[in-house]
């Protein structure tokens, strides 16, 4: 039963992150300053997805002016996500 919520729990999660990084990569094309609307939407996106993006940044550089970071951080949170939902699967199974 725990281990059914803590599945849910961690995909939940992994969504939102995933999300947050999709929302900062569109905001990122509009220029979005303070007194803007969104502005305390994109610093609470910053927050959030600054320490996964930043690690990945000084490692994977940028194509002309593209930052495919946010792309690759998808994909490794894809592959987190199926890592610990398979051992969470396993560990229903042994009980």
């Amino acid at each position: 039963m725990f281990i059914g919520f803590l599945r849910t729990f961690v995909d939940l999660l992994f969504q939102i992150l995933i999300l947050a990084i999709v929302a900062r990569a569109l905001l990122s094309w509009f220029p979005v300053r303070p007194g803007n609307p969104f502005y305390a939407l994109a610093v609470i996106l910053h927050q959030i997805t600054e320490p996964i993006l930043a690690p990945l940044r000084r490692i994977i550089p940028m194509i002309g002016m593209i930052d495919i970071s946010p792309m690759v951080a998808m994909f490794l949170l894809i592959f987190a996500q199926r890592i610990i939902d398979s051992a969470l699967l396993q560990a229903m199974r042994g009980f």
